[in-house]
């Protein structure tokens, strides 16, 4: 499959989520109620608290919401790629949701693009599915897969490349990235401070670089496994929010 693949038919994306609420004190009872029936089915429920597993809620579509999301698409140049990256972020989630469909609707409304993400297929697409659902929104082509087989799904996930069938185990962006010798930045927050970050330090900002930085290594990941030249610094083009 890889060998055949056009890269610049590929959408790469990450997501970050947060809770819906600061803390578990911050909701009203009815949620509290379905938080603690969720939270008692939970690993380390036995050893925690609901209000302590609050922490883990954003991961969930029904307890969270998205705050950023960073896309990047490939672009050949003479005889290398380049890397463009963008991003939608605000704490207004419909917001994020809505200029994100805008995009993919706009630019990616046929079947010959694919989304590219690292775990996507059991956390970013069904989580960005589930959340526009929520907000009544009708799902661009690129999510719509109800009903489809699995083929026909224009999705493709780095983790479920490298698992080579090997359905056993998760393996982290991170991980992979030391593996393959990926230049990762050293000095960042990881995906278990992005709450600690939105809800007290209110830096949206530094969530989206954060996103922006695993969106390219996502794509560095891509071109390792199809045996090419990594990107260098030059070929990754940041573009603002008002320009796609």
């Amino acid at each position: 499959m890889l060998e055949q693949l056009d890269l610049e038919r590929v959408l790469v994306l990450d997501i970050e989520t947060v809770s819906q609420k600061a803390v578990f004190d911050d909701l009203d009872e009815s949620w509290k109620e379905l938080w603690r029936l969720k939270a008692a089915n939970l690993k380390g429920a036995d050893q925690q608290t609901p209000e302590e597993l609050y922490n883990r809620a954003g991961i969930y579509a029904e307890f969270g919401k998205v705050i950023c999301i960073s896309v990047g698409i490939f672009r050949a140049y003479g005889d290398h790629f380049q890397f463009r990256v963008k991003s939608f972020y605000n704490d207004n989630e419909q917001v994020v949701l809505n200029d994100f469909a805008n995009l993919l609707n706009s630019r990616f409304d046929n079947n010959r693009f694919l989304l590219a993400a690292h775990n996507g297929k059991e956390f970013d697409f069904p989580y960005l599915s589930r959340r526009m659902t929520i907000h009544g929104m009708k799902l661009p082509l690129l999510l719509d897969t109800p009903g489809k087989k699995p083929w026909e799904v224009p999705h493709l996930d780095t983790m479920e490349l490298w698992k080579f069938g090997d359905f056993k185990s998760y393996t982290s962006l991170r991980l992979l990235a030391h593996i393959f010798g990926i230049p990762t930045p050293k000095d960042d927050i990881d995906g278990s401070q992005v709450g600690q970050v939105y809800w007290q330090e209110q830096d949206l900002e530094r969530i989206r670089i954060y996103c922006q930085k695993d969106v390219i290594t996502v794509a560095q990941l891509l071109l390792r496994f199809m045996g090419k030249p990594l990107l260098n610094q030059e070929a990754i083009i940041f573009a603002d929010q008002e320009d796609a």
